[in-house]
């Protein structure tokens, strides 16, 4: 009998931290952000776990990438297989711990990296953090992201359980997170967000005078951690720097980020210096006033990056497995391009950013 009882109290706690651990995470899923409604952006991370791993190019970085370049226009013209693992203001330590944990499922042959993110030398914003590392999945790379990320007061430990700082949101429960609590919807095509809206660049302002040009030490650290991953697992990393009028890009920056490549043998691609030859026109192809491309500029850009690209990967388009994959992504841009392009003739503005 004290056995049998033994034996039931047993049982009894297990299934109480079982109850406790499915209410914990239940509530954790429904009450962290979905960016389904508002801020799709915040979508992009997550979805790469979505997709097969058959990408020969990883793009890293913040908005320069993710806004700027179609993935289908390199696969569609070159047979270049790639996914952007962007997301808003990614800092560069973020970049760092992201490629750590993009190794972990598949090894591309190349690496484009954002250097616009080496002017941050300590962390920024919580808000931008969350962006990019919530919808990482848990490893002690996600754990590194958080640790140098996290600003003054913030508890790194909400980064690897999101309920410790979304707790109180219940307020603003919407049917959205109902909607999207065990599948989330689509946002991205191989990471990239698809604008179709035009908003012509006007005036930009020149860049205001810094008291210091020179990238940080942290910066420059996780620079050196990233091009020494790269060599470790035989990937050719480029640097680049998208063709955007603003934020403005600083002489003196673009003069370390050259000393930097050639130092390490690396390529840097500066596109703000080949405007002409991708035929960017920031009348049309620019959807924000010239911050950020439209699909039209991204288009243009991808093809440009496709002729350099394809020289240190293959053309992948006889490959069923990859025309399978790119078959689908093909649809999903070409019916979110047309939505989104008669929105803007009909209303002005863009109202559809899911295509799931």
């Amino acid at each position: 009998m004290t056995f049998d009882g033994g034996y039931m109290k047993h049982i009894k706690r297990i299934i109480f931290a079982v109850i406790c651990i499915t209410i914990f995470f239940g509530l954790q899923r429904l009450l962290v952000p979905k960016y389904m409604s508002s801020i799709f952006e915040g979508a992009l991370i997550a979805e790469y776990y979505k997709d097969p791993k058959l990408h020969d190019v990883i793009f890293i970085g913040d908005c320069e990438v993710y806004s700027n370049i179609s993935p289908v226009i390199l696969w569609k013209n070159y047979g270049i297989s790639s996914h952007i693992r962007g997301a808003p203001q990614q800092l560069i330590w973020q970049s760092y711990y992201l490629l750590r944990d993009t190794l972990r499922f598949e090894t591309p042959s190349v690496v484009v990296l954002s250097v616009l993110a080496m002017k941050y030398d300590e962390p920024q914003n919580e808000a931008y953090n969350r962006l990019n590392i919530d919808g990482m999945r848990f490893s002690r790379y996600k754990l590194g992201a958080a640790k140098a990320s996290a600003t003054d007061g913030e508890s790194v430990l909400s980064y690897i359980f999101p309920l410790f700082r979304f707790h109180d949101r219940w307020r603003d429960i919407n049917a959205y997170d109902f909607r999207y609590f065990f599948r989330r919807g689509r946002v991205g095509i191989a990471g990239y967000m698809l604008r179709a809206d035009v908003r012509p660049a006007g005036f930009i302002p020149g860049g205001r005078r810094l008291p210091d040009y020179s990238f940080g030490e942290k910066s420059f650290k996780y620079l050196e951690r990233i091009t020494a991953l790269c060599r470790e697992n035989n990937i050719k990393l480029v640097l680049f720097k998208a063709p955007s009028l603003y934020p403005y890009w600083h002489s003196a920056w673009d003069e370390q980020i050259v000393h930097y490549a050639k130092e390490n043998g690396l390529l840097y691609i500066n596109t703000l210096e080949h405007l002409d030859e991708i035929g960017i026109d920031f009348s049309i192809d620019t959807f924000n006033g010239g911050l950020h491309l439209n699909v039209y500029g991204a288009e243009k850009l991808a093809d440009f990056l496709g002729k350099i690209l394809q020289n240190y990967v293959p053309d992948r388009r006889l490959s069923q497995e990859h025309a399978a994959l790119w078959d689908e992504r093909i649809r999903a841009y070409n019916w979110l391009k047309e939505v989104q392009q008669r929105e803007f003739i009909e209303y002005g503005r863009i109202l559809t950013f899911r295509w799931k």
